[in-house]
């Protein structure tokens, strides 16, 4: 006899697992599907916004740049008396000269840039991937060179007796840092502006005679707002660039989570009122997710420089393009352009007495976030194994942005005349107010009632800091 079951019972016998959990097997009521649809829609704009970071991050020093000292692969500004709070870049060096420009290879084709002996620097696409170092860990090994940069796509004659790389995108960015020579107990900014002003571009098949002569504007002590947008020029300043470079630029699948918020290269870009809405909130929410990404901290804890202090690697251990060993560090790579920019091998790779290292703290040694309105020491033990020179940087947290306090460099350096304790070492103090018997170079102030980031940069880089027989001792706040 054949058993008669129940609707219930057969409905559930013959399902799959999926047509059970969801709804029954029938569609959504209209106005759940809608919610659902905007929800996706916004974590599309978060995913969009997180790592379309380093694209945006250069995009904004570009037009700040730009709206100031013009345009155009002859223009150079230099910080010639070295850059201070009044500009607002992420995570700026107060402690070098600072030459920084914006070449567009598809107005120009191939560009040579005659890059000057000494040079600490590299060429990046606009995604600040690396093209090439500059300088000791460049092709020239700090003795200049002509660099030769290719547009995407370029099949044209190729001349020998030069560096020559390609670009992945159409714009590149220029970034030159020199180095200052010693003045009269502190550092004197003229050789290293002298050394930047050395810097030749021009296009490769333009003759001699119209190729345009270089200009150096300084660029210091002025307010410059070189940072990305916060507002909706986010999503229209993307739309641009999407127009503007090549599809090979980026990889499909992200050129599909950008398709999705409705951003695709030469479609108009034209959200309704739902879609701006949750453009507009995850402009918002990204920001703070990425905050909150670094101020609770990565579990494998592999950020960490030492197994006992609080100092950070920017690239967490990974390449200097956030590759970890079989994965790409979103996150963390986020978190690097929401508060700095620039990103080349010379910063991460192990190479003695040359290249960079710069150990980052948000924390004093008991743990606690470093607040401006406390007062902090930083001890250096003797020997800083900085082949070139050192500096202590403050920065604040959300943006790297420096810090404008009547101190406009946040910073000190080696080149300052530091009292040494008895055994060579030094202390730093970093606080609203300066310590009674500090002297003014190694005190650095900060905004009360705002927290901050402490940078350490070792230039040329020595043996004792890769293999931590030197090790720079936590913040400790002084009560």
């Amino acid at each position: 006899m054949t058993e008669i079951r129940s609707e219930d019972s057969v409905r559930a016998g013959t399902s799959s697992p999926l047509v059970q959990q969801v709804n029954s097997g029938n569609w959504l009521e209209q106005e759940e599907a809608q919610s659902l649809r905007a929800e996706v829609f916004y974590q599309r704009a978060v995913h969009a916004y997180m790592t379309m970071q380093p694209a945006l991050n250069v995009i904004g020093m570009r037009d700040g740049s730009e709206k100031v000292f013009g345009r155009g692969y002859h223009v150079l500004p230099i910080w010639k008396d070295r850059m201070d709070s009044r500009t607002w870049v992420p995570t700026p060096n107060a402690d070098v000269i600072y030459s920084m420009s914006y070449l567009d290879l598809k107005e120009t084709g191939p560009l040579v840039v005659n890059a000057p002996a000494n040079v600490i620097g590299m060429f990046t696409d606009f995604f600040q991937r690396t093209i090439t170092d500059v300088g000791a860990i460049g092709p020239d090994r700090a003795r200049g060179g002509l660099y030769l940069l290719l547009p995407p796509g370029y099949d044209g004659h190729v001349p020998g007796g030069y560096y020559t790389f390609s670009s992945s995108t159409y714009n590149v960015f220029l970034f030159f840092r020199t180095l200052m020579g010693q003045g009269n107990g502190e550092p004197d900014p003229a050789a290293g502006v002298a050394v930047a002003e050395g810097t030749r571009v021009f296009p490769l098949w333009t003759p001699e005679k119209d190729a345009t002569a270089m200009s150096f504007p300084n660029a210091s002590g002025q307010r410059l707002d070189m940072m990305y947008p916060t507002d909706f020029a986010y999503w229209t300043k993307l739309k641009e660039f999407v127009d503007y470079e090549p599809v090979s630029a980026i990889e499909p699948e992200l050129r599909g989570v950008l398709a999705s918020i409705g951003i695709i290269k030469g479609n108009p870009f034209e959200p309704n009122e739902w879609q701006r809405a949750q453009l507009d909130r995850a402009l918002r929410d990204a920001p703070r997710m990425i905050l909150a990404l670094a101020q609770l901290g990565r579990e494998d804890q592999r950020n960490l420089y030492y197994d006992d202090r609080r100092w950070q690697v920017a690239w967490a251990g990974g390449t200097a393009e956030w590759m970890q060993e079989t994965y790409l560090d979103l996150n963390t790579r986020a978190r690097f352009f929401q508060y700095a920019y620039s990103s080349a091998p010379a910063m991460n790779i192990h190479s003695t007495g040359a290249g960079s290292k710069y150990p980052f703290t948000y924390h004093d040694a008991d743990g606690e976030f470093l607040h401006g309105s406390h007062t902090y020491k930083l001890h250096l033990p003797p020997g800083i194994p900085a082949g070139l020179f050192w500096a202590a940087t403050a920065y604040n947290i959300t943006d790297g942005t420096m810090p404008e306090t009547d101190q406009l460099l946040p910073s000190t350096n080696g080149y300052y005349e530091i009292p040494e304790n008895d055994d060579g070492s030094l202390d730093i103090w970093f606080g609203p107010n300066k310590p009674d018997g500090a002297v003014d170079a190694a005190f650095v102030q900060t905004v009360p009632d705002r927290h901050f980031l402490v940078a350490l940069r070792l230039y040329g880089t020595e043996a004792a800091f890769y293999d931590q027989t030197w090790r720079p001792d936590d913040i400790t706040e002084v009560k």
